[in-house]
């Protein structure tokens, strides 16, 4: 059964009411800070104390309701709170200091931001008075962060404080979301005020569109009816707007070929004959093909960028009709010229397109179905490739081989798998198949490194049953590896898969393809015992040198439930990620393996 708009409309409008809380007597900044938090139902935050957020600090003291996390760096505060949102759909919170503080989460918001993650990010600041003075620890945080947050605020009168925070939550979790930076002066968490925070908020300035264009709704329909080679294209937005369901449900009326973008996997099940695997830079060689040849694309909550769609005017040399369906208008038409262009809510959206099809295959209005079979056996042609074939070996641990039995391993269980950036995050996404929304989280747009263990960590306090692995290389491990320190403090027991070969492995990739071999500064010439590291850190440490040990080792792993392991597995350090498509090339133009160069 489909939620209907209304339900839609009134779970929207839920998340944004809480408890009305007042209080005739004055207390301070910080306790307003905190009680906030609590009528918002936060239960984590991550964050690093100083001078700046002491007060506020001290309130977190006096409290048990919400669960603070002492990371060992600010940017893996900020990502932590970014995994935990990713994973619940909830907002993130994260607490840092002034100055170095707040820059230390500048990478963390602005990848945040990028994926359109929900988050509220506290920061402190020196007192208002000596705000332009350069003061001690003192840095324009909101000059800073301007490009890379959904909107922020300097709190400079705490009477402003609590309705500042209730906007903040609004703006973060509402319309496409995002995150929001609130710097608070530390003489403003010292002030006092009556606490008033209200259960409901409207802002004059910033009210987003839900529904979409009737109009618009139905010239969709039609097109996607008259389709003879229709493609449904969708990502992140989908997941964002809890819309899966819908988005299955429309494929499944239409028979529709469906790919996902990297931050989209999950919203179609891998399992679905309809779904071609992951198109663009990495994508299967029958998705990209799909999306060149077809006549009619349905994009959804996703934003044709240059690593979906290759070079814009190879995309625009093959005449189609494009349908965009997103909640930010400055999403469409960005990058790709928009037939009909839908502003809303993507799940509100898919709900009126279904059930216009459905009333029109009830009136006996349907698409082409020899058309249709006609194009699933082109698709069916290009399948034929097995483009994610690799060669297998029983003398040196292949990447992909790892990725399959960590996917066979977990296939039955509630997994989360959070990967860092680069060749092993590829691996990942083309082979692991993700059955479910919300269970693959890494960075899509701003592509940073060093997430991985930090956002299973935010995952494993949301949901300690679960299993949480953090698929990395030992580039991007090496990012925050000190939060290994953070998982044994507050047991939060995640297994770390290392796919190590000594190597900045997509940087080495491309240096072979683009740069004639010359590896500049890409090798890894004094690595750690990764071992040993895990160990130091109170954790369990596998080394895997052999194919025939890495099964082992990782059922291993998980039968430690209580345990953080790090399987450090030495890999073929000349495996290369396939297919790709190079810069500035369009994406029918695939590298399907070393042969092609």
């Amino acid at each position: 059964m489909h939620a209907s708009s209304a339900e839609l409309k009134s779970a929207a409008t839920a998340a944004n009411q809480t408890p009305h809380t007042s209080s005739g007597a004055e207390i301070t900044g910080a306790e307003i800070v905190v009680r906030c938090l609590q009528a918002e139902g936060v239960r984590h935050i991550w964050g690093y104390p100083g001078g700046a957020v002491l007060y506020i600090y001290d309130e977190l003291y006096k409290q048990e309701q919400i669960q603070h996390v002492l990371v060992r760096h600010e940017q893996a505060a900020v990502h932590a709170a970014d995994g935990y949102a990713r994973a619940t759909g909830e907002v993130g919170v994260a607490l840092v200091t002034s100055g170095p503080g707040a820059t230390n989460a500048v990478t963390g918001i602005a990848t945040a931001y990028m994926d359109s993650i929900p988050m509220v990010v506290i920061t402190g600041q020196v007192p208002v008075p000596a705000i332009g003075l350069d003061a001690f620890q003192e840095c324009d945080t909101v000059g800073i962060t301007r490009p890379i947050v959904k909107h922020n605020f300097l709190v400079k009168d705490v009477r402003d404080l609590a309705l500042t925070l209730k906007k903040a939550f609004h703006i973060a979790r509402s319309g496409r979301p995002g995150p929001v930076v609130v710097d608070v002066p530390k003489d403003v968490t010292r002030n006092t005020a009556a606490f008033d925070y209200p259960a409901t908020l409207e802002m004059r300035s910033y009210n987003p569109v839900r529904r979409g264009h009737g109009g618009q709704i139905r010239k969709a329909v039609q097109l996607l009816l008259q389709a003879k080679r229709p493609y449904l294209y969708s990502g992140g937005g989908v997941i964002a707007s809890g819309a899966t369901d819908r988005l299955r449900r429309l494929a499944e009326l239409l028979d529709l070929p469906c790919t996902n973008t990297l931050m989209g996997l999950g919203s179609i099940a891998a399992s679905d004959r309809r779904f071609l695997g992951m198109l663009g830079m990495h994508g299967t060689y029958e998705a990209n093909m799909a999306m060149q040849h077809s006549d009619v694309v349905l994009a959804i909550g996703a934003r044709f960028d240059d690593r979906v769609i290759g070079n814009p005017k190879d995309f625009a040399q093959v005449e189609r009709k494009i349908i965009h369906v997103d909640i930010d208008p400055s999403s469409i038409s960005k990058r790709v010229k928009v037939d009909v262009p839908i502003v809303g809510d993507v799940g509100e959206v898919l709900g009126e397109l279904i059930e216009q099809i459905e009333q029109a295959q009830a009136a006996g209005q349907g698409i082409d179905a020899a058309a249709l079979a006609a194009w699933w056996a082109r698709i069916d042609e290009w399948r034929g490739r097995d483009c994610l074939s690799y060669e297998k070996s029983d003398d040196v641990i292949k990447p992909q081989f790892v990725i399959e039995t960590l996917a066979e391993l977990t296939r039955d269980r509630e997994t989360y798998v959070c990967s860092d950036v680069g060749q092993h995050q590829m691996w990942a996404a083309q082979l692991y198949g993700f059955e479910q929304p919300r269970r693959w989280i890494n960075s899509g747009g701003l592509g940073t490194m060093g997430v991985g263990l930090p956002y299973a960590m935010g995952i494993k306090l949301a949901k300690p049953d679960a299993e949480c692995v953090v698929v990395t290389g030992d580039g991007s491990i090496q990012m925050n590896i000190q939060e290994l320190a953070t998982c044994l403090q507050y047991d939060t027991p995640v297994k770390i898969l290392l796919l190590n070969n000594r190597y900045l492995g997509m940087v080495r990739q491309w240096q072979e393809i683009e740069y004639a071999g010359r590896y500049s500064h890409s090798y890894m010439d004094s690595l750690p015992d990764f071992v040993k590291l895990a160990e130091a850190y109170g954790h369990v440490g596998i080394r895997v040198d052999q194919p025939g040990d890495v099964r082992a080792a990782l059922e291993r792993a998980f039968a430690l439930k209580d345990r953080t392991v790090l399987i450090d597995v030495a890999i073929d350090p000349t495996e290369n990620v396939w297919p790709m498509v190079r810069a500035g090339k369009g994406i029918t133009h695939m590298l399907l393996g070393s042969e092609d160069l």
